[in-house]
């Protein structure tokens, strides 16, 4: 049995569409764990999962975030496999059966991930996850570390007791508290694989986390600052793990002065890009402050022109 687990906070406008594919799948051996998860539109939520509310375990619960959330599933979970689904994301048909079929024919393999085809508020509508965000050889610690391999947590599909063994999800992470778990599985040995094939539809939302960039590179540099803390690592791989917080730091210094020059605040675009520089020298960044030191709105309206912000990109800069 695969035990589908699913955090819901704000969700009331997509969870029709999340659970209609649960239950559309051609596996049929599940168990629904669905949390509410504090979430503030509680009633509306309600109303929307009524049609199977028979169908499904529910727990309710004041707000813990989806690491805390995911973990109340599990602690009520009796399926052999858990699948995690974000609750405006939606599942192939086969999902499922896809992916426990990868799961059986393997017996070393401890979870597998899918691809999926990317739809709403982002320019990358109608493109794969893995066509701008590849996974390229075998899982392990240090692909997961480098982003070679990425995960997309709607896509796993896991073996309980490997997820219940490496503790679950780490509740106080508000944010990032599935890749932290990935290291986790990792490092401790387990295998993780991937199918590529797009077998769940991602929904981008303009106020979703995973919309903005700043957000996702803050999320992942705390996260690894964690992992320091938690994990037994090698020197070798503390310093692996240094080396990629450097270059996400200046990646995220990057992100933030493309924020300040779309929003015209110049001082803080240039104070971004040098740190920026001072972590990973960039010619192209070296390039961005000479022109911004001479004709800092000129360069806004040439950078406008070229690259117009997403409405995500928007709404963070406004925020």
């Amino acid at each position: 049995m695969v035990s589908v687990i699913i955090p819901a906070y704000r969700s009331a406008e997509y969870i029709a569409h999340t659970l209609t594919s649960v239950f559309n799948q051609t596996y049929r051996d599940i168990e629904v764990i669905l949390v509410n998860d504090g979430s503030p539109d509680t009633p509306e939520l309600l109303e929307a999962i009524a049609p199977w509310r028979s169908r499904l375990v529910l727990i309710e619960q004041e707000n813990g975030g989806a690491g805390a959330a995911r973990n109340a599933a599990l602690s009520v979970a009796t399926g052999e496999y858990v699948a995690f689904l974000d609750a405006d994301d939606r599942w192939l048909p086969n999902f499922l059966e896809s992916q426990v079929r990868h799961l059986r024919a393997r017996s070393g393999c401890d979870m597998v991930y899918a691809d999926a085809r990317m739809t709403g508020d982002t320019p990358l509508a109608g493109k794969t996850f893995m066509d701008t965000t590849p996974s390229e050889g075998p899982v392990n610690f240090s692909s997961l570390l480098s982003q070679q391999c990425t995960v997309l947590t709607s896509a796993v599909v896991a073996r309980r007791l490997a997820v219940e063994s490496a503790g679950g999800f780490d509740a106080t992470l508000r944010r990032g508290q599935d890749f932290d778990l990935w290291l986790r599985l990792a490092h401790r040995g387990c295998r993780i694989e991937y199918q590529r094939l797009p077998l769940i539809e991602r929904i981008v939302r303009a106020d979703g986390l995973s919309a903005d960039p700043v957000t996702e590179l803050e999320r992942a540099i705390r996260v690894l600052h964690g992992i320091c803390a938690k994990l037994p690592l090698t020197q070798a791989e503390r310093e692996m793990l240094l080396r990629r917080v450097t270059v996400l730091g200046a990646a995220l210094e990057l992100e933030r002065g493309k924020r300040g020059l779309r929003t015209g605040s110049f001082d803080a675009a240039r104070h971004h890009f040098q740190r920026s520089m001072a972590l990973a020298p960039q010619w192209k960044v070296r390039a961005v402050l000479a022109v911004m030191s001479i004709a800092p709105r000129t360069f806004k309206r040439a950078y406008m022109r070229l690259r117009p912000p997403s409405t995500a990109e928007t709404i963070a800069a406004q925020n």
